[in-house]
Formats: structure tokens, sequence, C-alpha cells
């Protein structure tokens, strides 16, 4: 079984939808790959921006955890 990749805030930073073509979040120390979501078009979605940790902001969120189901952990957050 192969183990899961880590990155560090400044990778997942360049993953902003401007930097490079990748579209990355990370949400509970794990990292989203949500490239091909059409709500996050260029690297926003409402005033949220990609290639961040978004656990603090997505807290009070409508949608709540489950919303990142759909998409696949590329890796981990390495703190």
């Amino acid at each position: 079984m192969s183990e899961i990749a880590k990155y560090t805030r400044f990778q997942l930073a360049l993953r902003n939808g401007q930097d490079k073509e990748e579209i990355w979040v990370a949400f509970k120390g794990k990292i989203y790959d949500v490239t091909l979501s059409r709500m996050w078009r260029k690297g926003q979605h409402y005033e949220h921006w990609a290639g961040q940790d978004l656990t603090d902001e997505l807290k009070d969120s409508p949608h709540g955890d489950r919303v990142f189901e759909r998409f696949e952990v590329i890796g981990v957050l390495d703190v």
C-alpha cells in the first residue's frame, strides 16, 4: 500500500488556481483536489480562496464536512 503524499502550506498555496493549474484546498488535515469543480473556478468559491487550509473558515458552513466527500484526497497537510 502506498503512503499518502505530504504537502507543506507553501506547496498548497501554489495550487490556488493562479500560480499552477491545480486547485487544492485543505480541510481538517487533508488536501482535496477541487480543480474540476465549477464552484472553484479561478481558485475562488464565494469568499473562500484555494491554496489554503479552510478548516477554521468552514466551521459554520451550511453544507458541513460532507461536501468534501465528492473530491479526491490527494495528500495531507504537513504542519
